[in-house]
């Protein structure tokens, strides 16, 4: 067995001469804490030091080879910025090894490999792509191995935190070491892992909105780090080759010792170990741990979430291998001996995501981690108030809200957790009948003679994709049996869509989306779009809980005049569309273009959502959005609202603004035009860029102008001459580039015969922004950022694991 050893705050010791410690001793151990494990370590709780004892080094200097972690043990509570609790990297390599008088904490260059078989070929690769120094430790001692004192390097910003916090505009924030030091209490050393938290203190004298309003003291934000170090592996682990077709997580490196006829990219599928005994028992189970913090019902409806999978483990030939439990009370979150879903709070709602930590030499996972946001399900509650009324929140009933936020909590579980288990998304999986529950669902209520139907709102249990991809991953079949799974699964019409293909707007699978649903995205937009008319025009006070301030139906309106969101991008997708799937060489379908008829009819349905007749807002409704008293909290924020260009009245113009904006990233991206340009040019059947142009001019500009809604016929024109411009300031192709000249040509010539003075002034300002479009794109007014969070606002990917909604 090799041991290994940590410590706090750095002494400059030699290897040469011993300090003595307090007591006068020489021996830099004596009086220290023992505690032994994977690595010896001696912890001074005094002065929060951590030594560790490193084995004899071998005739190559190295004394112990682990994989490293670090975490976040507390985070800073933010979802724009994303240092959440549990926030952290999924693993590395890391080498000791004795250099001269030093140890150095060395990190392999795994991206790049060679087959140990060849020494010679192996040195090669090795000194052709730089490895990284990460630390650099004295000898405090050689007594019965190597003594180093790991402090420095553990109160370090291994993280990154200060150029993370910088790189989102929240100041330049530097590490107070007065205050940055080792919690002694949490430092454990078990046989096959050491844990550690570290009190880490960032401050700066000018902080962002997000620090300023999110810590104790704005300008100095205490986090908790945490390391975990863990003992390689065995050889036992066999790595699983990935296929394109299984949605598998994966892990990627290039093997250059590969024949000339092969890949040297090499893709190795994410996965737990799984092996059954003599007697065909699961000899290792997945365990998923669920935090006790997260409150009833919430912690009940997560359980139920996360046992779903027990049913495809069940069909991979594992019936005993997976089960969940509530994570014991004395059970650090962030130590990798335990999978966890951890419940996470912010100060508003956002994204969940699963990750863990794995060998990056094999792909075997260790640990699972799952994040979730506590705010959603309540944003979840909240739009269904807003689609129902709130008189049966809390009612236990079917169709209490809170019971189907539960539904939403049960599926996201299960979404998040599969992460971790080492699956991908597939956002073709609403298009198949929800099949999985990796794909981001969208609540689906819609009306069934004239009432809405909530026979259907989410999928229940595992999907059937799921169980496909559960076999093909954990079940112990041969190559030839894991291929002939998936070629069965798509032969009975099941797809998959990735993220690069199903997340952006501008993406062109027909099937991919998220947020969406139905197998046909078109009918579904109409489906949708009138159950927003439904739930707008009956909101008013019966959409809020009793007691509730009413300046409250501010926020719980948001989601629901923006209801057609998703569903009008997915809609979208068909138009300038192509079907495909990932086939391999000689098996993958021939890709297929959407029908021109298709495209139209798609065309049609998502230039429906431009019209004032559907943006509009009922006076009974508008009447009760009144604004809420005012308040000297930071914490305050409009992020969730509309712009208030009319306070203290609602301004329903500018929430038209932001809709139509929507509308017109999704029909205008410059993929999808781009794609309309080579459609058209192969056959000049398909629905083209010029067609497109004309249709949504005439849309645009056919709107009526008379009574109410004219001023928002007149945000619409004007929000679709700025989309224009954007195309014309933008590095696209000349033929989008043209397309939105000319398109802006006969608007303005259109806007210029008419005496009303707001198209005069926007004719103006057409031929102002056409004469310098890179300027004069800074200049165009933005619509309200969107709040932050699907399934209403986007907060972008995230970094480091598999990482989510």
């Amino acid at each position: 067995m090799r041991y290994f050893f940590l410590g706090l705050t750095a002494l400059l010791l030699t290897s040469c001469v011993a300090a003595r410690d307090t007591n006068g001793s020489s021996d830099p151990l004596a009086g220290l804490d023992q505690r032994d494990g994977f690595l010896n370590l001696h912890v001074d709780t005094n002065d929060g030091r951590v030594l560790v004892r490193l084995p004899e080094p071998g005739e190559d200097g190295v004394a112990l080879e682990a994989i490293h972690t670090a975490r976040l043990t507390s985070g800073l509570g933010s979802n724009p910025v994303g240092l959440d609790r549990g926030w952290g990297d999924s693993g590395k390599i890391v080498i000791f090894r004795k250099r001269g008088g030093k140890v150095l904490l060395e990190q392999p260059n795994l991206r790049y490999r060679a087959s140990p078989d060849n020494p010679l070929e192996e040195r090669a690769v090795a000194e052709s792509f730089a490895p990284s120094f990460l630390a650099s430790f004295d000898i405090v001692s050689r007594d019965g191995g190597l003594v180093i004192d790991m402090t420095d390097f553990l109160t370090s910003d291994v993280l990154g935190l200060q150029q993370y916090l910088k790189d989102a505009d929240q100041g330049s924030f530097s590490l107070k070491s007065d205050r940055t030091l080792i919690d002694t209490d949490n430092v454990f050393s078990f046989p096959d892992n050491a844990e550690f938290d570290v009190f880490f203190t960032l401050e700066t004298s000018d902080p962002g909105r997000e620090v300023a309003t999110t810590a104790a003291n704005g300008k100095t934000a205490t986090l908790i780090q945490h390391h975990s170090f863990v003992r390689l592996p065995d050889d036992g682990y066999v790595p699983l080759l990935s296929d394109p077709r299984a949605a598998a997580i994966e892990e990627v490196h290039y093997n250059y010792s590969a024949a000339l006829s092969a890949p040297i990219e090499t893709r190795l599928a994410r996965r737990y170990r799984l092996q059954k005994d003599a007697d065909g028992n699961t000899i290792k189970p997945i365990v998923v741990y669920i935090d006790g913090g997260a409150p009833e019902p919430i912690r009940s409806a997560l359980v139920e979430g996360a046992a779903w999978w027990g049913e495809a483990f069940t069909e991979a030939g594992y019936p005993d291998g997976y089960r969940v439990e509530i994570l014991p009370d004395d059970v650090h979150p962030l130590d990798v001996r335990y999978t966890v879903v951890q419940w996470v709070h912010r100060q508003t709602r956002g994204w969940s995501y699963g990750g863990g930590v794995s060998d990056p030499r094999t792909g075997e996972m260790l640990k699972g981690h799952v994040n979730l946001g506590s705010l959603r399900v309540r944003q979840d509650r909240m739009i269904f108030e807003g689609l129902l009324g709130a008189e049966k929140t809390g009612s236990g009933d079917l169709d209490d809200p809170v019971q189907l936020a539960l539904m939403r909590i049960r599926q996201l579980s299960a979404h998040e957790i599969g992460h971790s288990l080492g699956f991908m998304h597939n956002f073709a999986a609403s298009s198949d009948d929800k099949a999985s529950v990796m794909d981001y669902p969208a609540m689906d209520v819609r009306l069934v003679d004239g009432e809405p139907d909530l026979s259907n709102v989410y999928g229940v249990g595992i999907g059937d994709w799921d169980k496909v991809t559960a076999d093909w991953l954990y079940g112990d079949h041969t190559p030839e049996a894991r291929d002939a799974i998936l070629d069965a699964a798509y032969a009975r019409g099941l797809s998959y869509v990735a993220d690069s293909d199903g997340r952006s707007s501008g993406t062109g699978h027909p099937d991919g989306s998220v947020w969406d649903n139905g197998t046909d995205a078109v009918a579904t937009l109409r489906d949708v779009m009138a159950m927003r008319a439904y739930a707008l025009d009956r909101f008013g006070p019966d959409n809020l809980p009793n007691g509730w301030a009413q300046s409250n139906l501010n926020a719980a309106l948001v989601p629901i005049y923006l209801y057609h969101r998703y569903q009008t991008a997915a809609a979208a997708k068909s138009i300038g569309g192509v079907r495909f799937d990932y086939g391999l060489a000689g098996e993958a379908m021939a890709a297929e273009i959407v029908p021109p008829a298709r495209q139209r009819e798609a065309l049609q349905a998502v230039l429906s959502t431009l019209d004032p007749a559907a943006l509009d807002i009922p006076d009974t409704v508008l009447n009760r959005l009144t604004p809420r008293l005012g308040s000297f909290s930071f914490a305050d924020s409009d992020r969730e609202l509309f712009r208030a260009s009319a306070y203290p009245a609602f301004d329903v113009v500018a929430a038209a603004d932001t809709a139509a904006d929507l509308t017109f990233d999704a029909l205008l991206h410059p993929r999808r035009l781009s794609r309309l340009v080579e459609f058209h040019r192969r056959d000049a059947s398909n629905l083209g860029i010029d067609e497109l142009m004309v249709r949504t001019r005439n849309a645009v500009m056919g709107f009526p102008r008379e009574g109410r809604q004219g001023e928002i016929a007149n945000a619409v024109r004007a929000r679709f001459a700025y989309a224009l411009v954007e195309l014309l300031s933008g590095d696209h192709p000349p033929a989008v580039k043209a397309a939105a000249d000319l398109t802006l040509d006969r608007l303005r010539a259109t806007l210029t015969l008419s005496n009303d003075r707001t198209d005069q002034w926007l004719a103006d300002e057409i031929e102002r922004m056409k004469a310098a479009p890179r300027s004069a794109k800074s200049l165009i007014p933005a619509p309200k950022l969107l709040p932050p969070g699907s399934p209403i606002g986007t907060a972008g990917f995230h970094v480091s694991g598999f990482h989510d909604k």
